[in-house]
């Protein structure tokens, strides 16, 4: 499998072997690393899921995606940058779906804050 770029909305699986504070269904993904971190034989890549329940996303550290023809979204979808995470490329699925840069940006930036670096 190609190597999904920063900003692609991929399909992750997280229904083999989840914990039960992991989601344990297939969900969408925003593909947040920077794409000249890791070669192509690296074997995960770093994501912050979407959801549409605007209940899990805490407005300070998530971002919200309205839909369009670009990013495939059918309802305002919420990247949860409190739950960045390192994925396995054996549980994504690329589409060919993705969020803009200023996106992608906005996101690394709430992860930050997240993470006391901001």
């Amino acid at each position: 499998m190609k190597r999904p770029t920063s900003g692609s909305i991929v399909i992750v699986d997280w229904r083999r072997g989840g914990i039960p504070t992991e989601p344990n269904k297939l969900r969408p993904a925003v593909v947040i690393e920077d794409s000249a971190l890791f070669d192509d034989m690296h074997a995960s890549c770093i994501v912050v899921p979407l959801t549409t329940d605007q209940g899990l996303a805490i407005p300070a550290l998530s971002v919200a995606i309205d839909p369009s023809a670009e990013n495939g979204c059918r309802t305002r979808s919420y990247a949860l940058a409190f739950n960045v995470t390192t994925v396995s490329l054996t549980r994504v699925k690329p589409t060919s779906h993705r969020v803009t840069m200023s996106q992608v940006e906005t996101i690394r930036h709430r992860i930050g804050i997240c993470m006391g670096l901001v």
